[in-house]
């Protein structure tokens, strides 16, 4: 089964710490439970052109609910912490002939459209 980034990333998770966590270029997303966090940060690199260097998964398992006398769980899911590269300097190395070359960072360093003001 092939997976697109859309389906990988369901929701960005707006509380308050997630909020505080934006600052260092943590940003939290719903996940499909069974993506792994290689197809997380392949989908967050292509669809938010920013560089992943970190991602931490948590799996949630569904609460005990009661409806009248019938008891039922609401739906697991997986939550993924997302770092990203937040520091856009441009690299510089040494190469022919003791030139010094730079490189320049050709993605972004925060998630614009995370889902503040939706």
């Amino acid at each position: 089964m092939i997976k697109t980034a859309q389906d990988i990333i369901i929701a960005p998770v707006i509380t308050e710490k997630s909020s505080n966590e934006i600052a260092e270029g943590k940003y939290t997303f719903k996940v499909a439970v069974n993506a792994t966090k290689t197809d997380v940060k392949k989908a967050c690199e292509e669809l938010f052109g920013v560089k992943v260097t970190a991602v931490n998964v948590a799996n949630y398992d569904g609460k005990l609910r009661r409806q009248r006398y019938q008891l039922g769980r609401t739906p697991a899911f997986k939550k993924a912490v997302v770092t990203i590269d937040t520091e856009g300097k441009e690299a510089s190395y040494l190469g022919k002939g003791g030139k010094d070359v730079k490189v320049s960072k050709k993605y972004k360093t925060s998630i614009e459209d995370f889902g503040f003001g939706v």
